[in-house]
């Protein structure tokens, strides 16, 4: 998932608590918060505390996000939000407290009262984390079929305009799963530590690089010391928390989600082409 991928994920992300978006384009959104999403991100409880006790009109805030690192307009007033930052921290967290996992059925025009199959395909939005004396995360959204174990990338971008709700339509029936969720969480972890060995190691080799120059410092400090103090034995272990390379990856939130074989063909076709 690139830095515009994070559009996508926070549109999702306040849809699915229930706002409003009041502005779109593509490099920037604002949306009107409800009382609830207020209380969770904007950190003010006074005054909600006063307004619940002196039972004065609620004005949740509304906010500006600037997914687009490029965009430069005066006239837009808003947070810059990307990987790393303070904010997308805040609203994975939020992710994880709210709703971590759901489970949601596409809408099937009753126009064609034939019976339907769905389709169930496993969602999990994962962070992965490069870090080092720096650090980087990368946000994957992956989704797997249950019935014949196909993995797809970008999973959210496909289902992002697809009307679901927690409700099956009419005429539309589910099939079993053939896949276990244990199996699919398993599998989805496997590809996820495939895609990472494929990504570039010059970070990693640059943290060592720079480990190793520190830790000669510290050997030369010590050099002349007839007996090393307890305290090198701390900074150097301080440098390899500081600097090792390591990769993690976190579940932020997942989901089942039923849709038929003719949706998913067309939408993965879709991206294929874009």
């Amino acid at each position: 998932m690139q830095q515009t991928d994070i559009h996508q994920f926070l549109k999702r992300y306040f849809l699915a608590n229930n706002c409003s978006i009041v502005t779109e384009t593509p490099s920037y959104l604002t949306v009107q918060l409800t009382i609830e999403l207020d209380k969770e991100l904007m950190n003010r409880p006074f005054y909600w505390h006063y307004v619940e006790k002196t039972g004065g009109e609620a004005n949740p805030a509304s906010l500006t996000f600037i997914t687009d690192p490029a965009f430069e307009d005066d006239s837009v007033q808003g947070e810059r939000i990307h990987f790393g930052s303070p904010r997308l921290h805040q609203i994975f967290a939020s992710t994880q407290k709210l709703g971590g996992f759901i489970h949601l059925y596409e809408q099937v025009s009753s126009a064609q009262p034939t019976n339907q199959p769905l389709h169930p395909w496993l969602a999990l939005n994962i962070k992965v984390s490069y870090k080092c004396d720096r650090k980087k995360d990368e946000l994957l959204s992956l989704g797997i079929n249950l019935i014949n174990g196909q993995i797809i990338e970008s999973f959210h971008e496909l289902i992002i305009n697809q009307n679901l709700s927690s409700k099956i339509s009419d005429y539309c029936f589910t099939l079993s799963p053939f896949i276990k969720p244990k199996s699919a969480i398993a599998r989805l972890t496997s590809y996820v530590t495939d895609y990472v060995k494929t990504q570039p190691t010059e970070w990693a080799e640059k943290a060592q690089e720079r480990w190793y120059e520190d830790l000669a410092l510290l050997d030369h400090f010590y050099e002349t010391a007839e007996e090393l103090p307890e305290i090198y034995v701390t900074e150097k272990t301080a440098l390899q928390e500081l600097y090792e390379p390591t990769i993690l990856f976190k579940f932020i939130n997942g989901g089942l989600f039923y849709i038929s074989p003719e949706t998913m063909s067309r939408q993965f076709n879709k991206t294929q082409a874009g």
